[in-house]
């Protein structure tokens, strides 16, 4: 969108700002039985040279179908606290530490 606008700004100075701007992505994808599932949730925690680095938080694994046709899976932290943790307590959100470190059933 940036390249459509002909402002011709570097590349590099782009992928900063976008690293500066945005703090996750989450990703949601359509399962098998037809629902939308969040899949990962990732932090973007800057730059690397030219590439925006990132850590993924939390994953959906799909573990199986139940009975009623519907996915079944957890949602598993990889045991990576969030940077943006301390932005989310003063804004008055408080995650309990467990979060980080046990699976969560999903169906």
């Amino acid at each position: 969108m940036v390249a459509m606008g002909n402002m011709n700004l570097p590349e590099k100075s782009v992928r900063q700002q976008i690293a500066a701007a945005i703090t996750i992505v989450v990703q949601a994808n359509r399962m098998s039985d037809g629902s939308r599932k969040v899949t990962s949730i990732t932090e973007i925690t800057g730059m690397e040279e030219n590439v925006i680095s990132m850590q993924e938080i939390f994953s959906f694994e799909k573990k199986g179908i139940g009975p009623d046709g519907k996915v079944i899976g957890v949602f598993k932290p990889s045991r990576i606290r969030p940077r943006f943790l301390e932005r989310l307590r003063v804004a008055g959100i408080i995650l309990p530490p467990s979060i980080f470190e046990h699976e969560t059933l999903v169906n």
